[in-house]
């Protein structure tokens, strides 16, 4: 179960919980929320196809904000990113999961990658520089954890975030 994987990872990544307060975006049914809050966390889910009702400039400020399998999925990055960044606090980060087209997608050559099969809905696909450059516009950072999780830093380093230095080396 995806959801609870990642809220357990997020548990272990942030001792400091207390601290956070948290927006699954895109977070469907809410379970990964749901995980966080039985641990205490200030956990909120939002997404634009079950919240139809919900504003997102009612939602509050958030220095944690999840977007997990949703970038592939928006025609509209920009407007994603407006909205995102609308929500996030001074010393907010952006942890984000998608895989990037670099080394997978080749110039004339028949298009075999799997992350971009249409049958998974992934309509936007990108490469690690246009995911940096997509954090300059913004006035953000970017780095990586891994292949698939990425995140974005305002520019002065929060002092909140334990892995700062990972992320900066």
């Amino acid at each position: 179960m995806r959801p609870k994987t990642n809220a357990l990872n997020l548990i272990k990544m942030f001792p400091n919980y207390k601290k956070i307060n948290h927006l699954d975006y895109g977070g469907g049914n809410g379970i990964l929320s749901k995980i966080l809050r039985e641990y205490n966390w200030m956990s909120t889910s939002y997404d634009p196809f079950v919240d139809k009702d919900v504003q997102t400039e009612d939602l509050g400020k958030f220095n944690l904000i999840t977007v997990y399998e949703v970038f592939e999925h928006v025609s509209d990055i920009n407007n994603l990113m407006k909205i995102i960044t609308s929500l996030l606090t001074d010393d907010g980060i952006v942890m984000f999961s998608t895989l990037v087209s670099d080394g997978n997608i080749i110039k004339n050559q028949r298009l075999t990658w799997w992350y971009a099969s249409p049958r998974n809905g992934h309509i936007s696909l990108f490469t690690m520089r246009s995911l940096h450059n997509i954090a300059i516009k913004f006035h953000l950072r970017m780095g990586s954890l891994n292949a698939g999780l990425h995140i974005l830093l305002p520019q002065k380093d929060p002092d909140w975030f334990p892995y700062i230095k990972k992320i900066n080396n």
